[in-house]
């Protein structure tokens, strides 16, 4: 939650509302990454009754999102690519008096080249006086030239590498042969004290198995995979955000960026063919 913060307090300190114009665009990498900002501006703006934050994503019919923008009127909007493109070559989106165009995780989103030409598209609708705030976990240096297209003479702040590992989080790692991950995982969730789990694994046939594994050993948990229905996906997200269950199953897709606060173990030995637990 930290680096979101800091641009939704930006916004949300500088912010003028005036009916009917996208003050702030926020550009995320996938929809529950959106759904999760959204939230957090609405939890900000809690005192600021004249602040309308909107949040429009693919995997809902094209018209919900259209009536986002035209009746909702936000103030401040957060979306992912494709659909924020497909509303504005509609025209229910315009962006002429943007005033802070945001990239969140920028590195997942401009190395691809689809999703970089979607962002730039997006980009070319926005007026050339413009704050451009762009955040990542992690870049290295071909990404960050790559964002500095998008900007004229950037600050850029970095945060030493000794601090990127949170005070009091413990990691460890447990040798394993592939055959012997599954009793190994029973064996820690049996032994461990923990509030809620992140189970990470390499892809949607394995989070499912593993799912059904976990209920026959008498730990019931949910997955979450990107060929799920977005409704179900988004289902799953908010009742783990909201502590109805403390185990999930998720692909990367759920990784970069997701902040639940009640979870206090993370295992990700289940990702690739590899000896970490």
């Amino acid at each position: 939650m930290g680096k979101t913060a800091v641009f939704v307090l930006a916004a949300l300190n500088q912010i003028t509302p005036e009916t009917g114009v996208v003050d702030t665009l926020v550009i995320c990498h996938t929809r529950e990454m959106a759904f999760q900002v959204a939230g957090e501006f609405e939890r900000f703006s809690k005192y600021m009754p004249g602040v309308i934050t909107g949040v429009v994503y693919g995997g809902v019919p094209f018209p919900e999102s259209k009536r986002v923008i035209e009746e909702e009127k936000p103030h401040i909007l957060i979306g992912t690519p494709g659909r924020l493109v497909h509303l504005l070559e509609d025209g229910a989106l315009k962006l002429d008096k943007l005033k802070r165009f945001v990239v969140d995780e920028c590195d997942n989103l401009l190395k691809e080249l689809d999703m970089r030409k979607q962002v730039q598209q997006i980009f070319r609708q926005t007026p050339h006086n413009k704050q451009v705030m762009m955040f990542s976990a992690t870049i290295d240096e071909a990404a960050r030239a790559v964002c500095r297209k998008f900007t004229k003479s950037p600050k850029e702040i970095f945060v030493d590498d000794k601090q990127l590992t949170l005070h009091g989080l413990q990691q460890h790692y447990v040798k394993l042969q592939e055959k012997d991950k599954n009793r190994k995982l029973n064996d820690l969730l049996d032994a461990l004290d923990f509030n809620q789990v992140v189970i990470f694994v390499k892809s949607q046939p394995r989070a499912e198995q593993l799912n059904r594994l976990l209920a026959h050993c008498s730990f019931p948990s949910i997955f979450v995979h990107g060929k799920m229905k977005q409704e179900k996906r988004l289902e799953y997200f908010k009742a783990f955000k909201e502590y109805k269950h403390r185990i999930l199953v998720a692909t990367n897709l759920f990784g970069r960026g997701v902040d639940i606060e009640k979870v206090n173990i993370g295992m990700f030995g289940f990702v690739w063919n590899c000896f970490v637990n």
